[in-house]
């Protein structure tokens, strides 16, 4: 995995820019309409598991459409297995150099295209749940969850914000750090993160109360990975997820419910982060464990 360009002179990395960011709006030039646009993620992907769940809860399986691709990358990226069946390409390069010949960024899951304009048009991870949340609000299934309330969203933006950057992009910045320095800046605020979020959830079902919201959307990709490779792979082992008791009843919970259930592949995961971050994990070899119990009361 080439991450040169995304590391600082201080062997910090910081996550490359999204280039595509057009958003799908009614009015605009991508306005939301059922069967016109085609999600394209990975089971392995913490950043399109978001998307993947919310098109679950939402009940939006067959207004949007999903190509999954292989958790395995090799040097043309992520390959699609067996061909798209909506574009016909291999690899999801193809689409990125159809929609910008000059592109030269990292090829990243999630990303949206437009059927019917043939062009990507956003790669915009936080931009794509909320656009699943609020623009195609018109086809959400009856008694789906409002993810994004109005009354919520400066609540939701801020802490967001705070998981983001201490925890969901906290883990890459502490196991792709090129410094000594650089990886105890970051583990230190991955734990400080998890204490606050544990201290949070004491008092409260869900980060924002009883009902489910867009914040533990993005917080339980990265709970669901940590055990099984953060804490071991990206050197996040001050704690494991185990050890706090808040938390992890709490990521069990969520893992009940089938749209994060049945989005989560624990081999997906594992084979991608210790066979394709060989910049981390050179010998590729996938460890055995850890012996979790997703499914205990």
């Amino acid at each position: 995995m080439k991450l040169e360009k995304e590391i600082s002179g201080g062997g910090r990395f910081e996550r490359q820019p999204n280039r595509f960011t057009t958003r799908i709006e009614a009015g605009g030039e991508h306005p939301p309409e059922p069967g016109r646009y085609q999600i394209y993620a990975s089971y392995a992907c913490p950043w399109a598991h978001r998307s993947l769940i919310v098109r679950e809860l939402l009940g939006l399986r067959d207004v949007v459409g999903v190509t999954i691709v292989d958790p395995i990358r090799d040097e043309k990226g992520w390959r699609i297995p067996g061909g798209d069946p909506v574009t016909g390409v291999e690899y999801l390069s193809e689409l990125y150099l159809a929609t910008d010949p000059g592109y030269e960024g990292r090829y990243t899951v999630p990303c949206v295209w437009d059927v019917t304009a043939g062009r990507l048009v956003t790669n915009d991870y936080p931009q794509i749940t909320l656009t699943l949340e609020t623009a195609f609000a018109p086809w959400h299934a009856e008694g789906a969850p409002d993810l994004y309330p109005e009354k919520l969203r400066e609540e939701i933006d801020a802490l967001n914000e705070v998981i983001f950057r201490g925890l969901n992009n906290g883990v890459y910045r502490a196991g792709f750090a090129r410094s000594q320095e650089a990886y105890d800046e970051a583990v230190t605020e991955v734990f400080a993160t998890l204490d606050l979020l544990e201290e949070r959830l004491s008092t409260r079902r869900h980060l924002h109360g009883d009902a489910l919201t867009e914040s533990d959307v993005r917080l339980y990709p990265t709970l669901a990975r940590f055990d099984a490779v953060y804490n071991s792979h990206f050197k996040c082992s001050v704690r494991r997820l185990a050890d706090y008791p808040v938390l992890w009843a709490y990521a069990r919970e969520l893992h009940a419910i089938p749209a994060f259930r049945d989005t989560t592949d624990f081999d997906q995961i594992k084979r991608h982060y210790f066979v394709t971050q060989t910049n981390v994990n050179p010998s590729g070899i996938v460890p055995r464990g850890p012996e979790i119990d997703w499914t205990a009361p």
